[in-house]
């Protein structure tokens, strides 16, 4: 069984972003660049799946410069067995990543497509679906927990009364929650050994996906300031404050 994992390269948690000064965009000059955090987990929920040999290879995909050759070394340094890369300067979309990772099942015909839930850059949540409709898959979102047995796949995922457990037929797709795992640091050893795995590199054109932007960003502003608060003495004063500003 062949498992496809989605990785895209972000600017990282720890990094505070900021607009371009022309307000077209996010500033990423100078800015360290990793992994997604949620794709993170999916990696390793893959690599561990491999571990207990229920997968016999793991194939991480990822779109976008060919600096995201960079993620997907550390991608394979966590255990992975071989990447691809559709390289490409276009700005990419949710809708046009998931026609790039749907020709690619077309082409590697995995049992398991694993990707993070969404991407701490634009938030969009929306890639994983998306690909499942395309190709008329089962999907399971927010995965908290999975196992595969057989023909088939088990999914807990968290919701708002409670553990929503799924049963889908493979093949299928699932995206990570922060819950599914806690993935492992890529050791010194095995990024030397990743230089020597597999890496191929494809365009759109070759996929023959159209990725032309399908929405234009207008402007990125900073959000507006917090106002400061204050302190009340007693809950007579604050239900006085609060009528004030007309919460009550």
């Amino acid at each position: 069984m062949k498992a496809l994992v989605s990785v895209k390269r972000v600017a990282d948690y720890n990094v505070k972003v900021r607009p371009k000064a022309d307000g077209s965009g996010v500033e990423l000059a100078n800015v360290k660049m990793s992994m997604n955090p949620f794709d993170e987990i999916a990696v390793e929920e893959a690599v561990r799946l491999k571990e207990k040999g229920l997968i016999t290879e793991v194939v991480v995909v990822s779109c976008g410069l060919s600096q995201c050759q960079e993620t997907l070394r550390v991608a394979l340094a966590m255990g992975a067995d071989r990447a691809i890369l559709v390289e490409t300067a276009v700005e990419l979309q949710p809708l046009a990543v998931a026609k790039l990772l749907h020709a690619l099942v077309g082409r590697e015909a995995p049992q398991l497509i694993v990707l993070g839930k969404q991407a701490i850059d634009d938030d969009s949540n929306q890639t994983g679906q998306m690909l499942a409709a395309l190709g008329g898959w089962p999907q399971a979102t927010f995965a908290s927990k999975l196992s595969i047995d057989g023909g088939q796949i088990q999914v807990k995922r968290e919701v708002d009364g409670g553990l929503e457990t799924l049963l889908l037929t493979l093949p299928a797709v699932v995206t990570t929650d922060l819950r599914l795992n806690e993935p492992r640091y890529a050791t010194l050893p095995n990024i030397m050994k990743a230089k020597k795995k597999p890496l191929e590199t494809l365009t759109p054109e070759m996929l023959g996906v159209e990725v032309t932007p399908r929405i234009k960003t207008l402007r990125v502003t900073v959000p507006a300031e917090r106002a400061v608060g204050i302190k009340v003495p007693d809950v007579l004063t604050l239900l006085e404050k609060l009528n004030e500003i007309n919460v009550l």
